[in-house]
């Protein structure tokens, strides 16, 4: 649970220490936003595997906050309210939270929430990040799962079909993250060759991976491209 991040939004801060007291009781990592403005600025910097919104916050509200989180991320979200109307209740999960918690909660309640939408999440999303891999031949990060056993690549529920050079590639850079490779390491790597003369081959084949990965259509980037270096996949 360590390595699992959660965000806590609320405009009552001693809300949100006290929310966060119990969460970090129980091994999560969290941070802590008193606006939904902050919280996106945080989202944009971190790995966030879960968020828990206050829907009643000045400026931009908790429903708002979720509608904007769902255009881009699609990791579990608990509302609080202290509106406790069904009707409030099926607008909040409207907007796309998966959870909806009234105000004043059970703390021990809320966390074994969390926990649950969690074990949910990593159920039905394989390629999600939240849970450690006991599987050493299966790597998943950047919402993907790559296993080296039956070379089955999924990317956001989706099964990628891939050619062989362009799945060692992939799971190079993967298994690899953070880590910078320039083409002639690339080539030699996964052609188990040397190179002997400038040529453009990994980058046809990265380029065509990028294009059934769907890159161009995807605000946050799996490979990277790092100008006059290489190419590396962010952890």
């Amino acid at each position: 649970m360590a390595d699992t991040n959660i965000l806590v939004v609320d405009d009552e801060k001693e809300i949100a220490d006290l929310v966060e007291i119990y969460l970090v009781s129980d091994g999560y990592k969290v941070f802590k936003a008193n606006s939904a403005e902050d919280g996106l600025k945080i989202i944009e910097n971190e790995d966030i595997h879960l968020a828990i919104l206050d829907i009643m916050m000045p400026g931009m509200d908790g429903l708002e906050m979720c509608k904007r989180i769902r255009e881009t991320h699609n990791f579990p979200i608990i509302l609080l309210s202290a509106k406790s109307a069904d009707l409030d209740k099926i607008l909040g999960l409207g907007t796309g939270a998966d959870d909806y918690v009234t105000k004043p909660f059970n703390t021990l309640e809320l966390t074994a929430r969390v926990k649950s939408q969690l074990r949910r999440y990593t159920q039905l999303n394989p390629n999600s990040a939240v849970l450690e891999n006991d599987d050493p031949n299966e790597i998943r990060l950047k919402g993907m799962s790559i296993n080296k056993d039956n070379h089955k690549v999924v990317i956001e529920g989706k099964e990628v079909k891939l050619t062989p050079i362009e799945f060692d590639i992939l799971y190079l850079l993967a298994s690899n993250a953070g880590r910078v490779f320039s083409t002639d390491e690339i080539f030699e790597k996964v052609w188990n060759e040397k190179v002997y003369e400038a040529n453009n081959t990994v980058m046809v084949h990265i380029r065509r991976l990028r294009g059934k990965m769907n890159e161009d259509e995807r605000e946050n980037k799996i490979i990277t491209t790092v100008w006059g270096v290489g190419y590396k996949i962010e952890r």
